[in-house]
């Protein structure tokens, strides 16, 4: 039997950053490993036309070293990061499935739509499209109350 598997989602966000504690717990109580997960979702870059910036986005090497900071609360806890790039719930979803992973987790802010009021518009994506049981975190002084 190999061992257990938990995907944290991040988006660099406060609301995913203070879920770190949490998830990193939870792996631990589980015994499992934490696969820590961020997926760019930009368009690619255009020299000239609409939605044309002139800034220059960061490449794959910066995207990189951001990921590989995001870390579990507890050093014993085993973990690998993934850089995806396209929609953020597909893939999720995808390395969930590739991965068999046991749980997902994903921290919310919880702003946008009519469901996704309730839970964010990615994570409601997820959990209606992952095979394996989904998590939503949300914390205090992280949703539109808090502003």
């Amino acid at each position: 039997m190999s061992t257990p598997k938990v995907l944290f989602a991040t988006d660099y966000s406060p609301a995913s950053e203070g879920v770190m504690p949490w998830v990193t717990a939870l792996a631990k109580g589980l015994g499992a490993s934490l696969l820590i997960a961020h997926v760019d979702e930009r368009l690619p870059s255009y020299c000239m036309g609409v939605g044309y910036s002139g800034v220059s986005e960061p490449g794959l090497q910066t995207l990189v070293k951001e990921l590989v900071t995001v870390m579990p609360a507890d050093s014993s806890v085993s973990c690998e990061h993934r850089l995806l790039m396209g929609d953020p719930a597909q893939e999720i979803v995808q390395l969930a499935d590739e991965e068999h992973v046991n749980l997902i987790v994903v921290g919310t802010h919880g702003r946008t739509g009519s469901l996704g009021l309730l839970m964010g518009s990615v994570a409601e994506a997820v959990v209606r499209r992952a095979k394996c049981p989904v998590m939503i975190c949300k914390l205090p002084g992280h949703g539109p109350e808090a502003r």
